[in-house]
């Protein structure tokens, strides 16, 4: 199965877009990172490198990212990872949504998962 991560500034904001994806998600396994790892805002490549091996299955990881910084530290972790992950270019919440509900496809991929999340770019509210 294909998992998640999803990085923010806040790890408060991770948990919970984390949590909402873990609604829709089922087994998939969605780990959360957030903070600068002494309590405060920003990201760090180490963080995410273990969440990404964290929630690797052995299918891969799809990346969701709020911004700046995030985006490169991403990057970062996936190169010093040896897990197959991606980031996707995606709304962290509701693409974090999207790739949870296609990663419970028995059928899914890394990149049909980062099609989907990429897909929420789309969606209108009103």
């Amino acid at each position: 199965m294909v998992g998640l991560v999803v990085v923010s500034h806040s790890s408060t904001a991770a948990d919970g877009i984390a949590e909402v994806a873990g609604e829709m998600g089922g087994e998939t396994r969605i780990e959360a990172v957030g903070g600068d790892g002494q309590g405060g805002f920003g990201t760090v490549a180490d963080d995410i490198e273990t969440a990404i091996e964290d929630a690797d299955g052995g299918d891969g990881v799809v990346v969701l990212v709020d911004l700046g910084s995030a985006v490169m530290n991403a990057e970062v972790a996936i190169e010093m990872s040896d897990a197959e992950a991606v980031i996707a270019d995606a709304p962290v919440l509701e693409g974090a949504v999207n790739a949870a509900v296609a990663a419970t496809s028995g059928k899914s991929t890394v990149e049909s998962v980062r099609e989907q999340a990429e897909a929420a770019r789309g969606v209108e509210k009103l």
